[in-house]
């Protein structure tokens, strides 16, 4: 077993603590992954927080990760010690169901294992990247291009694949109108690969002060505060809308957004039931539909794409000491646009468990 530092909490409302955690050893098809980066998503907060009673704790959260590899198996192709490499959200899944059979593993429905909070084949719980080293099969490991930077390629592995995924599908590009709704973590990258893609791209948000950001990101418009009487003005002016915030929208109005054939993506899990009209939808054949991240070969192409047309996540580094206030500055917004976690700070945190706990082992 290979042992490495971690930020670790035990429980809901503990905080973090420096833990020393165990990794397997190095196996035929594994990649040994030292870990320069790992950003910080609004999903490490709701494992946190244990918003569905299924997290299993102690719990080291994060699988935006980004490093440089160190060792790798004997039966290893398609990486070396020396390149860059990032895991995003999967680590393992059982590679013979019918949407793992057709390229769709994060559909797994037999055994989909995430990088945390997940049982891997030996029943394990399964540790994320808040760590400095992490054992992951070549399969599940991603090459970082060398002319992105770890941190702001970290995020990528989440909030990019997240985005990229429904905009390719649904065919964003130069005769696309695309809407963005929320300009935060995902939506700031969105409108990067929407812009990248060719399509006009619109911004919608609460707070105006994000104008100016959306714009050199690449915005053709921004529209703050939408309320009924805009988006009624703005009725069919959109093909394809990705909404990434978690509200409880009104969905008919959005939908009104669309022009014929239009379809909007969801991909931030709403508090209630969604409700809406079905006219909204049979009106202009409209479309409602769900993205859940992407494949390792989507996630492969995002990174490449993003090296080749200059698109990162815009990030600010934290250290170690810095992780319990900057969950809270999360969930109030109040940062642009992610925090990545700087994992060489972890060896000397200033908070360390008093003893090591054997339930952290990978």
């Amino acid at each position: 077993m290979i042992d490495t530092n971690a930020l670790a909490t035990a429980g809901r409302g503990e905080g973090f603590d420096r833990v020393t955690i165990q990794r397997r050893d190095v196996g035929p098809r594994d990649v040994l992954i030292d870990i320069a980066y790992c950003g910080i998503c609004h999903s490490d907060i709701s494992y946190v927080e244990n918003k569905t009673g299924r997290t299993l704790f102690p719990l080291v959260p994060g699988h935006e990760i980004a490093g440089v590899v160190s060792a790798v198996g004997s039966e290893v192709t398609r990486f070396a010690p020396g390149d860059h490499a990032g895991v995003g959200c999967l680590v393992e899944t059982c590679g013979v169901c019918r949407n793992c059979r057709s390229g769709y593993e994060q559909h797994c429905s037999g055994r989909r294992v995430g990088t945390y909070s997940s049982r891997d084949a030996e029943g394990r719980a399964t540790q994320g990247g808040y760590s400095e080293k992490i054992v992951v099969d070549e399969r599940f490991v991603v090459q970082i291009p060398k002319n992105l930077k770890l941190q702001n390629a970290a995020p990528l592995l989440c909030a990019g694949i997240t985005t990229y995924s429904p905009l390719t599908r649904w065919g964003a590009g130069p005769d696309k109108r695309v809407g963005i709704l929320g300009f935060g973590g995902l939506g700031h990258v969105a409108v990067q690969i929407s812009r990248a893609f060719g399509a006009r791209t619109t911004v919608f948000d609460l707070d105006p002060a994000k104008r100016d950001d959306a714009f050199r990101l690449g915005a053709a418009d921004f529209v703050a505060e939408p309320d009924s009487e805009t988006l009624t003005l703005l009725a069919g002016s959109l093909d394809l809308i990705i909404c990434t915030v978690p509200a409880n929208l009104n969905l008919d109005a959005y939908l009104g957004l669309l022009d014929l054939g239009g379809t909007f993506v969801i991909l931030g899990l709403p508090s209630k039931e969604l409700t809406v009209d079905a006219l909204s939808l049979i009106i202009n054949q409209r479309a409602l539909a769900g993205s859940r991240i992407g494949n390792l070969a989507e996630t492969q192409g995002m990174l490449n794409f993003c090296a080749e047309h200059g698109v990162a996540a815009e990030v600010e580094v934290i250290g170690a000491d810095d992780i319990d206030e900057a969950y809270e500055r999360l969930k109030a917004g109040q940062v642009r646009f992610r925090f990545a976690l700087d994992v060489s700070t972890i060896a000397r945190a200033s908070t360390a468990a008093s003893t090591t706990s054997s339930a952290l082992i990978r």
